[in-house]
């Protein structure tokens, strides 16, 4: 009984290396494809199309759709979430909060963000 024992947590071990590295593999396809993947049913397609650019420059570092970032409003009002991309023409960033709220930007109302978490930054 212990030998079976042993065994079954051995396969288990196995298993769930195998898993993880599988995973690690698909990671590493969609970001070598460009492929970002936002998982939050409440962001929708018809957000991801409103939004132009998914890689841009603001104030001098380069920002990717699915960085976890913290913005400072200039009425002092912070705001930590996932960023989903950028309107151009509006000079906006488009963002999820971790309430699942969905939160526009105007690039000119932002006085300071930081990157807490780039997305793909296992890979870099």
């Amino acid at each position: 009984m212990l030998q079976f024992i042993k065994y079954l947590l051995i396969i288990m071990l196995f298993t769930s290396i195998l898993g993880y590295v599988l995973i690690v593999l698909k990671e590493k396809f969609y970001l070598k494809n460009n492929i970002i993947i936002i998982d939050n049913k409440y962001v929708t397609q018809e957000h991801l199309n409103d939004t132009d650019m998914k890689e841009f420059f603001l104030d001098g570092t380069i920002l990717k759709a699915g960085d976890e970032i913290r913005v400072l409003t200039r009425k002092n009002e912070k705001v930590i979430g996932t960023l989903i991309g950028a309107i151009k023409k509006e000079k906006s960033i488009l963002m999820i909060t971790h309430k699942n709220k969905i939160v526009k930007f105007d690039i000119d109302n932002i006085q300071q963000f930081k990157i807490l978490n780039k997305y793909g930054k296992f890979f870099s």
